[in-house]
Order: structure tokens, then sequence, then C-alpha cells
């Protein structure tokens, strides 16, 4: 059930401008807020309910499950896809939806629908009733597996009080702009961030400088906080690693200490 209000102004934007000029740019661009994105998927939820199973060791036991039936729609060939619906206004174009309660998916959720043996659904649709991008199984998988190469690489890494290192700013001739938007991007379909710094760091060892990103959040969602970084920001650090950090840290607050954020809620 959706808990709080489901509204992705930056994806609707980047699927206008994909629309009007489907550069390699502008569609790198719409899959990434589809990434970061929450949609409205309306489906028939049942109240929990008591279902005996059978656990690794041959126990029965009773666990509570809920049902749910999700509302498809479907094309000229009738093969049925999940509606996608960026927020309550794009929903309200569907009759279909009238009654439904609002299931929250992600792409990540879809994907992992979509690639149950016995599921039959072709994909799924954002905004079918709109402005659509129809995003096939095919393509979901394809792009879940881009997205689990690129974040699965997150390791922790101390830094020592006797280490040394390097801190600075990006340089003024090579700075990350298509990086900082696509992170800002995530940044905004997110209710718990409330600012975000970016620095260069380099250890004494490293063949390569990183840009250090700072993140002052709200709750307990650092690592899918981070790993969301790491997609959006991924395919713009032109040589450069990445290092993320929460704010919280005594060390993160010094290297931002009299530096702008380039994300602020």
């Amino acid at each position: 059930m959706a808990e709080k209000k489901i509204t992705n102004p930056a994806l609707k934007k980047a699927i206008v401008n994909m629309q009007e000029n489907n550069t390699p740019e502008n569609v790198n661009h719409m899959i990434d807020c589809v990434m970061a994105a929450q949609f409205i998927t309306p489906a028939n939820v049942s109240q929990p309910r008591n279902v005996a199973k059978t656990d690794q060791n041959g126990a029965t036991v009773m666990q509570q499950e809920t049902q749910v039936q999700f509302q498809l729609i479907e094309n000229g060939n009738k093969e049925k896809f999940f509606p996608a619906f960026t927020d309550e206004e794009e929903k309200e174009k569907w009759k279909g939806a009238e009654g439904k309660q609002n299931v929250v998916m992600t792409f990540d959720s879809f994907a992992q629908v979509l690639s149950a043996p016995d599921c039959d659904v072709k994909g799924f649709v954002i905004n079918p009733f709109g402005k659509s991008v129809a995003f096939p199984t095919p393509m979901v998988q394809s792009l879940k597996k881009q997205k689990d190469e690129r974040s699965g690489g997150l390791t922790k890494r101390e830094i020592k009080n006797d280490e040394n290192y390097e801190l600075g700013d990006p340089d003024p001739d090579e700075y990350p702009i298509d990086m900082m938007a696509a992170m800002i991007n995530f940044f905004n379909e997110r209710d718990d961030v409330n600012k975000a710094f970016l620095r260069t760091f380099k250890r004494e060892n490293d063949d390569k400088p990183s840009y250090l990103v700072i993140v002052d959040f709200d709750g307990d969602k650092m690592e899918e906080i981070f790993k969301g970084v790491s997609i959006a920001a991924s395919p713009h650090l032109n040589g450069y690693e990445l290092s993320m950090m929460p704010f919280s840290v005594k060390f993160a607050k010094n290297a931002c200490d009299g530096v702008d954020p380039f994300f602020e809620a």
C-alpha cells in the first residue's frame, strides 16, 4: 500500500525530453530516472491470511501471506503488461484503476516479478494513457543485469588516523556536470536525503583519484542510498573512482567544512 505521495517530476521531464529529442544522452538519462523512481501499480490486495508452509526441516509452520492481484493492461496483440504510473494524476486516466489499491513498485520489483518462470506478463509500461514508455521483459532483464554489475561492487574501506590522503575540489575544467545532474535526479525522488556534497579524494597509494560524495540523510537506508548514487554516477565517472560517505561521520563533516552542497532538499 502506498504510504506517501508518489511523484516523479524528474522522470516525467526526462520522458518528454527523450521523446522530443531521442539522443543517446536523453535515453540514458531517462533510464537513470526509471532506476531511481517509485511507481503506482493498481491491484486488489487481500487481508493477510494464515497459510501452512513446510520449512527447511520438513516441519509445518503457519505464516501470514497477503495476496496481491495486479490490474494488467493489454496491447493490440493481447499481450499483458504491468501499468506503472508516475503519480495519481496519471493513474486517474485509467478507468481500470478505479476502486483498486495502490501498490508501490520500483524497477527492481518489476524485474523480480517478470523474471519468475511462470510469469506471462510481457513487461511494464510507464504512464500507458499519457506520454508512455514501454519496458519489455528482455529489456528489463538486460538493464537489471547492467544495474547489478554497476552496483554490486560496493566495498567498505576505513580511513586510518595515520593515513596520508589528498582532499580537494573537482577540476573546474573537468567539472562532472552530468554526474551531478544524475545524482540530483536520484536525490529528488527520495524524501530522506537532506543534502549532498562533492569533493575529490586520493589515498597515498591509490593509482586513481576518487569523487567523494558525502550524503546527509535521515533513517537507516545508507546502503540503499549509496547503491542509488553508484548507479546514477557510474556512467559519468570519466576515469575517476567513486567513494561515498555519510555526513554523520566526523571525517565527512570536516571534509564539508566551508563547502556548499551541490544538492539540498
